[in-house]
């Protein structure tokens, strides 16, 4: 049957049995020519410089297809509809996505970045922001959350990840935070900050960082701050302090060593082998985590770290002093002498006192004893009080300058060794601060107390008569005169 034939028979174009002559399956519509757009073709190259300018703007501040359409209208006298100018753009936006290229991990080099996520802390939920290092090649990752991203909470977890895995990595890849990059340079390059210079030569490791706002560069670890989110932080965990909350995450990153992921033979823990044999060995001294600033001590004994004010001794007014914020700790040095430490502080514009930083000038200045902000929510055992009564009724002002030295005893004792003293002396009464330092120095070396009573001429005087000879002679005969 000839080709025509087959056309008449089968009712059928001659072209048809053309193709299906030459394909052995359809091959579908195939157009010969470039689309012709007569109403749009001459607009296009204003379509195309608005998308490129768009790549400068907020995301939330580019335009949409049909903001598009309205600016061709009103600004270009466009003449067609909006649905070809909306097809334009999407198969445009099409064609520009990125496209990436599978990469190969080899052991002994990680990825680090920054997340975020609510916990409940102490009975108040607040937004946590957790460090995760993660170790592509076996995928291996540790975790430790921060109650906020700065620069000791970057080091602390640094040296945590390090003792968890039980080494070094070879390398370590960032996004281009300011913790750790100080300026990117016009070759590219990055300077560091001082801090991180610190870190990378402590540790050797070699850093390198990924494009600015490209986050695929790092996708391992990317992916790996949301696994955490979703995994270790849903339902929102609930702890007494960051330690439990930290202790938690390690258990979940070891329990992880067991799993075995998609496209991988054996479990992560198995894979990690490799990892740990490529990894460097720790240093003997763990890196120094904490973030150091020169400051000068102001008229109130006050240091200003990171918006908060902690105390120093009085001693030290008006002099420079170096600062070391810890992640739980700050830490004041004066030359090569600590003169202070505090709890760290995350609230803000917040004063965080001791009080045993004061009362050197208290005592010279008593009348501010009452008012003393630092000594305000002091809480101290009920025989401070009583003390400080019987002393102010006994001695007036100079009591109260007493009452002071009775304080600075916690200087130097415990304040369970001084509050025996002052138990010893009220049941004495020995109101004086003389008579507690005794009485706590006899308790701490374990020996009797001597008081001298002349010193307290308010107790009552004891009179002891000598005994005459004549009187036992009364006694030997009797009782007769």
């Amino acid at each position: 049957m000839s080709r025509r034939e087959a056309a008449r028979v089968f009712g059928i174009n001659r072209r048809t049995v053309e193709k299906m002559l030459t394909f052995s399956v359809p091959p579908g519509y195939r157009r010969d020519k470039e689309i012709c757009r007569p109403k749009l073709d001459g607009f296009t190259g204003i379509i195309d410089q608005i998308l490129e300018a768009d790549k400068l703007v907020p995301k939330k501040q580019r335009h949409t297809s049909k903001r598009i359409f309205e600016r061709l209208r009103d600004e270009y006298h466009f003449t067609g509809g909006v649905t070809i100018v909306k097809d334009y753009i999407f198969a445009t936006k099409r064609r520009q996505r990125e496209m990436f290229v599978p990469l190969a991990h080899p052991p002994g080099h990680a990825q680090a970045d920054f997340g975020e996520a609510l916990a409940v802390i102490g009975g108040v939920e607040r937004k946590t922001h957790f460090l995760v290092m993660d170790l592509p090649h076996s995928d291996a990752c540790f975790v430790k959350a921060y109650p906020a991203e700065t620069t000791e909470a970057f080091c602390d977890a640094h040296v945590a990840a390090f003792a968890f895995f039980g080494g070094v990595p070879v390398s370590i890849l960032y996004d281009n935070t300011r913790i750790a990059v100080a300026r990117i340079l016009g070759d590219g390059t990055r300077k560091r900050t001082r801090v991180f210079s610190e870190l990378v030569s402590h540790y050797l490791f070699e850093d390198r960082f990924g494009r600015p706002g490209k986050g695929n560069d790092k996708g391992k670890v990317e992916g790996m701050v949301g696994y955490t989110r979703r995994n270790f932080m849903v339902p929102k965990p609930r702890f007494a302090n960051f330690d439990d909350l930290n202790a938690h995450l390690a258990e979940q990153c070891r329990k992880r060593m067991g799993d075995k992921l998609r496209g991988h033979k054996g479990t992560i823990g198995e894979r990690f082998v490799a990892d740990a044999e490529r990894l460097q060995p720790l240093p003997v001294v763990p890196y120094d985590a904490c973030d150091k600033q020169s400051v000068r001590v102001s008229s109130l004994s006050l240091v200003r770290y990171c918006g908060n004010d902690y105390s120093v001794p009085t001693a030290y007014g008006h002099q420079e002093v170096l600062v070391r914020g810890y992640v739980h700790e700050v830490v004041i040095s004066c030359g090569a002498d600590i003169i202070a430490r505090h709890a760290r502080s995350w609230e803000k514009e917040d004063y965080v006192f001791d009080p045993l930083h004061y009362l050197a000038l208290i005592e010279q200045k008593t009348n501010a004893l009452d008012q003393a902000a630092p000594l305000a929510d002091w809480e101290l055992p009920k025989a401070f009080i009583a003390l400080r009564r019987l002393m102010e009724a006994r001695m007036g002002k100079k009591g109260k300058r007493e009452f002071v030295q009775v304080l600075r005893l916690l200087e130097t004792f415990r304040v369970a060794d001084v509050e025996a003293g002052i138990q010893s002396a009220l049941e004495r009464g020995t109101i004086g601060f003389d008579a507690v330092k005794h009485l706590v120095l006899c308790r701490i070396e374990r020996r009797p107390p001597r008081l001298d009573m002349k010193v307290y001429p308010y107790l009552p005087k004891a009179h002891v008569a000598v005994t005459s000879p004549g009187d036992y002679m009364a006694l030997l005969s009797g009782g007769r005169s």
